[in-house]
């Protein structure tokens, strides 16, 4: 699976109106560790080798700053800004050396849609990559409302080379390298941010993060489960400013040879809504903070 010019989902980059509150958060809730603090911005780590994993942003509002994938190599950044610019989208900054922590080089664009996606190559690695017990090694997914989805899957085929693995009732799912997907497209009348799916090393970790998030205030909003699509085991939560996390694990691993499935290979008996069918349906909090957090570009872009 390595024709997509893109090597992986890096990052994420959130505004937040409290920064100082939600950095704690992502420390001693979730499990991420600071690896940068600046004045109006804090990079957080997992366990694996990316610089970080999430970024926060002093804010006025809660909102989606940009989702950062990682090219194969420089020339991959050139082409997908050629095709970006021929599948509909804009170039917000052309390719330069980034100018904040993690470094490399980078292009950002904008889709017709109004996401705000950065694309890097030669970004900071970390040699000591591990798995730790209840710990994030890094992220799984990210999910995006779309009004339109086979139009914003059109263009996450044609500037990124992204692959259809799946197709449900309500979502599609976009493959880049082993795993099932790394973006997923979700039907809704709205594009914004439906979560961020952060991969623990197993099942215990998942069902033990849905306890030390429970102790914390923050309800499992949907879980446990497991997914069909990606056969991933899932916890969901509302984090700090309406944010939708999920710890997942177990994301199922395709080659050339998977079969893309369509809605009628998902479909669930009645009662049921994951492969387990032991969890309640997603809660109303969920799915009205999977239409809250939006892309807000910079003033400065």
């Amino acid at each position: 699976m390595n024709s997509s010019p893109i090597e992986t989902l890096r990052s994420v980059a959130l505004y937040t109106p409290d920064l100082a509150k939600a950095t704690r958060f992502y420390i001693d809730v979730w499990h991420l560790n600071v690896v940068e603090a600046l004045d109006d911005a804090v990079y957080l780590r997992a366990t694996g080798d990316a610089h970080h994993v999430l970024s926060l942003h002093c804010g006025t509002q809660p909102g989606l700053r940009d989702v950062t994938l990682r090219a194969r190599s420089e020339d991959a950044l050139r082409h997908i800004a050629q095709a970006t610019v021929e599948a509909g989208g804009t170039v917000l900054r052309a390719l330069a050396p980034v100018d904040e922590p993690g470094g490399g080089v980078a292009v950002t664009v904008r889709d017709p849609d109004g996401r705000i996606l950065r694309v890097v190559h030669g970004d900071i690695r970390h040699t000591d990559a591990h798995e730790a017990k209840d710990r994030p090694i890094r992220l799984a997914h990210v999910v995006l409302n779309s009004r339109d989805v086979p139009s914003s899957q059109a263009f996450f085929e044609r500037a990124f080379g992204c692959r259809l693995a799946d197709r449900t009732r309500i979502m599609a799912f976009m493959n880049i390298n082993r795993d099932h997907h790394s973006i997923a497209l979700g039907d809704a009348d709205n594009n914004a941010l439906n979560h961020i799916a952060f991969l623990m090393p197993d099942i215990d970790s998942v069902m033990r993060g849905g306890g030390r998030m429970r102790d914390a205030g923050h309800a499992i909003e949907w879980g446990p489960g497991r997914h069909g699509p990606g056969n991933n085991a899932f916890n969901y939560f509302i984090g700090p400013d309406g944010v939708v996390i999920e710890y997942t694990a177990e994301v199922e691993q395709i080659d050339d040879t998977y079969r893309v499935g369509g809605p009628s290979d998902w479909v669930w008996p009645p009662g049921r809504i994951d492969r387990w069918g032991i969890s309640a349906p997603p809660s109303a909090d969920l799915k009205q903070a999977q239409r809250s957090i939006h892309f807000i570009q910079e003033t400065n872009t």
